[in-house]
């Protein structure tokens, strides 16, 4: 195909109109088509074409799973079927295509799409339950039927550089990672992490081709007024739909398991995917059977402690290592100080203001400063797979684009005056104080000297000095960990627990069961099914469930590899 042939940008500008926040103007079907057809050409270009670059591939791929009666079946009907990544609810469109199973049109579609019966699709999972290996095992039947071939492996080490890593050009690529499918999943902080990800470069876009529409479809979201953003998020999940730049699958529950030695004092329990107050520090547990009052879970590290990057309160060491500047209540509101004894927002928005507590310090002895709030955002700001959500907050300060370029030594909207911390913003984050309630300061004496680009392979998270209520004590990698209360923390607190102690697990747990049958989980959460089901069967163990934004889907790698 000629350059002629290639449709000018401008056209797919016209698709869309913005103003205020509020979408003035529908994609038409020709739009649509023209979007297609510039990627579609764009990537013919290059050598290697991703197979999954044509929006007929992807649609084919989802008419060709049946999902209902895999959640039937695998799930015990405890998840839903999922045609947006957007759950059921006050923020879900009506009219969507559910894409029922429908092999006849999935042929129809490969057939039109000129799909190869030859190319083998390498799909990536991260998570080690028996669950997702048969999912796996069954979606690979269902493809085979229609006449897409793949195979499945599982990922380890280092997840986020495999999964996130993005591209050095996010219009035309190469990828920069080494698969076609990733099955994951997105547990929304807010309604914008299940689509800022798929921007146009953004920081853990490793997907997902610049594509102005939806560019345009996504910034539409990010306005303060809550009607507006609805209206803006019914518009991209329709585009969402049409084109499938991911495939959703299912919509899932989480399931918080606690023992009857535990007394939580009426604390609520929340979404444990984020960080929260749930003030384990007035918690209470019965001796165990060498009288030691010990919490036990799971969560502790394999190979090296998580980062805070991108999911920053998943672990379960995430929520008692580190505070953060501010803390949500169970809703994931932010409501009160935490490191910050005051804070305040101005009414436009573009200014938010945090007062430190005085004499709080690092597990180290070495005092807490603004310098560190200052340093932590800095820093994040490169970390190449950093959280979707926090990626939008630093990128609305001012003077983030001088520093990201190299223009600038700093991010001249973070402002120091003793321990006041002031951040600037440029445009307006409606999401900008709920960031700071998940990302925790990290310290600047510890991390100043590393790669924020590889930012897991630092030293500091092989035993990572913290700021929250329980630091180390040991670390066993793979075996265990303990963590002893921590004496210099800034609240008391009215809990007995003076341990922590963990058993090695990622995103999923093979021992979970095992561990909780044994005693050995004490509080900690699962979205697994079968899990749920087996320790809710145990008689010293309850189970509760949660409804979370929580959404399983396959992301496309639509770069050329």
């Amino acid at each position: 195909m000629g350059k002629a042939n290639l449709p000018a940008l401008e056209e797919y500008r016209g698709c869309v109109e913005i103003k205020g926040g509020i979408i003035l103007k529908r994609l038409s079907i020709l739009c649509l088509t023209l979007v297609i057809a510039f990627a579609s050409t764009a990537l013919a270009f290059a050598a290697q074409p991703s197979p999954l670059a044509d929006p007929r591939v992807r649609q084919a791929i989802a008419y060709a799973i049946d999902m209902e009666a895999l959640i039937d079946s695998l799930m015990e009907g405890r998840a839903s079927v999922a045609n947006s990544l957007t759950p059921d609810g006050e923020w879900k469109v009506d009219g969507l295509n559910p894409y029922e199973y429908n092999p006849e049109k999935a042929k129809q579609l490969l057939k039109e799409a000129g799909w190869d019966p030859n190319t083998v699709l390498d799909v990536v999972y991260y998570y080690g339950d028996q669950e997702t290996v048969d999912l796996m095992a069954a979606i690979q039947v269902y493809l085979d039927q229609v006449g897409i071939k793949m195979n499945a492996r599982k990922l380890e080490g280092d997840l986020a550089a495999q999964l996130w890593m993005p591209p050095a050009d996010p219009v035309n690529g190469p990828s920069a990672v080494d698969w076609d499918l990733a099955y994951g999943a997105v547990a929304a902080l807010a309604m914008h992490e299940y689509y800022n990800r798929f921007m146009g470069g953004a920081a853990s876009n490793s997907h997902t081709p610049t594509d102005p529409v939806l560019d345009e479809l996504i910034k539409a979201t990010n306005v303060a007024d809550i009607e507006a953003q609805k209206q803006a998020f019914f518009e991209l999940q329709k585009y969402e739909n049409e084109t499938l730049f991911n495939i959703p699958l299912y919509h899932q529950q989480q399931f918080v398991v606690e023992s009857n030695r535990l007394d939580r004092k009426g604390a609520p329990i929340g979404n444990q995917q984020f960080f929260s107050d749930w003030r384990i520090i007035d918690w209470d547990v019965q001796p165990d059977a060498k009288g030691n009052y010990t919490l036990y879970s799971s969560g502790g590290p394999i190979e090296f402690f998580e980062t805070v990057f991108t999911n920053p309160a998943l672990y379960m060491t995430q929520k008692f290592l580190f505070d953060r500047l501010v803390v949500a209540d169970e809703n994931l509101t932010p409501y009160k100080g935490q490191l910050a004894s005051e804070y305040s927002v101005s009414e436009d928005g573009l200014t938010i203001e945090f007062v430190l507590r005085d004499g709080i310090t690092w597990h180290d002895g070495t005092p807490i400063t603004a310098e560190d709030v200052k340093f932590t955002v800095e820093y994040s700001a490169r970390v190449p797979q950093l959280n979707a959500v926090a990626a939008a907050t630093y990128s609305s300060l001012e003077g983030y684009d001088a520093f990201m370029n190299g223009e600038a030594d700093g991010i001249s909207g973070i402002v120091i005056d003793g321990n006041k911390i002031t951040f600037n913003f440029a445009t307006v984050d409606p999401n900008a104080l709920l960031t700071f309630s998940q990302w925790p300061p990290l310290p600047k004496h510890l991390l100043k000297d590393t790669d924020p680009v590889q930012a897991q392979r630092a030293a500091y998270w092989q035993a990572p000095v913290g700021s929250g209520p329980f630091k180390i004590e040991e670390v066993q990698m793979n075996s265990y960990s303990t963590y002893v209360r921590w004496e210099g923390y800034w609240d008391e607190g009215t809990g007995n627990i003076e341990r922590v102690q963990l058993y090695p697990s990622g995103e999923s747990d093979p021992s979970f069961v095992i561990n909780a049958q044994s005693g050995l989980i004490d509080f900690g959460f699962t979205k697994n099914v079968a899990e749920s089901i087996a320790v809710e069967k145990m008689d010293h163990m309850t189970v509760h469930p949660i409804n979370i934004r929580y959404t399983r889907l396959f992301y496309p790698n639509k770069f050329p590899r």
